[in-house]
């Protein structure tokens, strides 16, 4: 090759005109607009999407812990329903069958124990207010002296649960 050429050609290599971009057209810019309202509206999804797992797992922790918290509560109840019958025994105390009654008294203990240590408190009620939440009215009587509302006889047993009612009182009240 001449001199001449390579002049030539290195002319027409710097004088290369630069590559020309597409024009942007009204139609590519709402195709861009569609896009980025589409990809908005999946990261909005997204993100409600990992809000309600969080807060269903949140959900089932509370759950199991529950269920754990108050794993014993029917033995329990059971076992308070023991007790009463326990107590009607050993309310029959008499000379013939103090001896054998003795044996029924340290059976009741040992189960007052068990569930007093499993977190079952016995619900004061005799001479307290009514409450509804943690009594059951079942009659009702007018006493002198006394206010209305006033339990004036327990008729049975209430227990608490750590902080739930495993059975109410059952109370006689004043009108």
């Amino acid at each position: 090759m001449s001199e001449e050429n390579k002049n030539i050609e290195k002319n027409n290599e710097t004088k290369k005109e630069p590559v020309k971009e597409p024009k942007k057209t009204h139609k590519n810019n709402k195709e861009l607009e569609n896009v980025r309202n589409e990809l908005a509206l999946e990261r909005e999804k997204s993100m409600r999407i990992q809000a309600e797992m969080m807060n269903f797992r949140k959900r089932k922790e509370d759950e199991v812990a529950n269920i754990r918290k108050y794993a014993n509560e029917d033995l329990l109840l059971q076992l308070v329903s023991v007790m009463d019958n326990f107590e009607r025994a050993l309310s029959l105390e008499n000379d013939e069958n103090k001896e054998f009654l003795k044996g029924f008294q340290m059976i009741y203990t040992s189960i007052q124990n068990i569930i007093a240590s499993s977190g079952v408190t016995e619900i004061d009620a005799l001479n307290h207010e009514f409450d509804p939440n943690y009594h059951q009215a079942v009659l009702t009587e007018k006493r002198d002296n006394v206010e209305s509302g006033i339990v004036i006889e327990v008729l049975q047993k209430g227990y608490m649960y750590k902080d739930k009612v495993l059975r109410p009182t059952m109370v006689k009240v004043s009108e």
